[in-house]
């Protein structure tokens, strides 16, 4: 067993310590592999209805299938419609967070209608979205859009605000401008912050593709799904949920790829 700092052994549970790598990658591997078993014992035992459940296996089998039909034009569809509405939704998000938290001039204006339409949910602008735009490309994008950037909007403006007061007093105190004191000590302090919080808001905008597709729309993943439930074919229900999910998971490791490969002084910290 291996031994702590102290020469104590290492307990499993230990308050914000570092674990090694292969207990981690045990663990990660473990959770699925219990996960994955359950559902194969359930189903062997006939603790589920197949119909409304089915085996793994048979819905792996789906996905390949899938695959084979032709399934990855709507994957590459529901990808680009998920980065283009986060890239919008960044554009816009931002700069005006970070505005926000450096200048209490800029909060005062927009944080009381920022807050509000954070309690809106974004489904219920599905019937006006069809109206204004149509059944095109647009209104799926609208409602990516605003389903993600005024959470965002409030992160970035909250990291923006925890930038330490120090640094910006001694820009001002050498005396740097507003130019340079938001561009050359706020934005480099605040921006790992600003990219976890994009890291997290993207998974939000993956958890609304499925409903901006099920409402007049004929391609995409989440289009594929309302096809199978037509036809009461689960498999595929859950073959596009999984599918979803693994490209939700290789997103979110992409963007921790790019922020240790922006910040590496940070790991280095650790």
């Amino acid at each position: 067993m291996s031994k702590s700092s102290r020469g104590r052994p290492r307990r499993f549970l230990e308050v914000r310590k570092p674990i090694p790598r292969s207990q981690a990658l045990i663990s990660a591997l473990g959770i699925w592999v219990l996960f994955f078993g359950i559902w194969v014992l359930a189903s062997a035992l006939g603790l589920v209805n197949e119909l409304l459940v089915p085996a793994p296996q048979q819905v792996f089998a789906s996905i390949i299938d899938l695959f084979a039909r032709g399934f990855v034009s709507d994957v590459g569809i529901s990808i680009g419609r998920v980065v283009i509405a986060f890239a919008m939704a960044s554009a816009v998000a931002v700069p005006l967070g970070v505005m926000m938290g450096t200048f209490p001039a800029i909060e005062a204006i927009f944080a009381p209608f920022v807050s509000a339409w954070r309690y809106l949910p974004a489904p219920s602008f599905i019937p006006i979205l069809l109206m204004w735009f149509g059944t095109g490309e647009a209104p799926k994008l609208a409602l990516l859009f605003l389903g993600v950037i005024f959470f965002l909007i409030t992160l970035v403006m909250d990291h923006t605000k925890n930038v330490r007061k120090e640094l910006i007093e001694t820009a001002l105190t050498l005396g740097a401008n507003r130019k340079v004191t938001v561009f050359n000590v706020v934005l480099p302090a605040v921006l790992p912050d600003v990219v976890v919080a994009m890291r997290q808001m993207l998974a939000v905008t993956w958890t609304y593709l499925v409903i901006a597709e099920i409402v007049a729309s004929t391609t995409g993943i989440g289009a594929m799904m309302m096809r199978a439930r037509r036809f009461l074919k689960t498999d595929e229900i859950l073959a596009g949920i999984i599918v979803i999910g693994a490209l939700g998971l290789l997103f979110d490791m992409l963007f921790a790829a790019l922020h240790r490969w922006l910040f590496p002084y940070l790991r280095e910290k650790r």
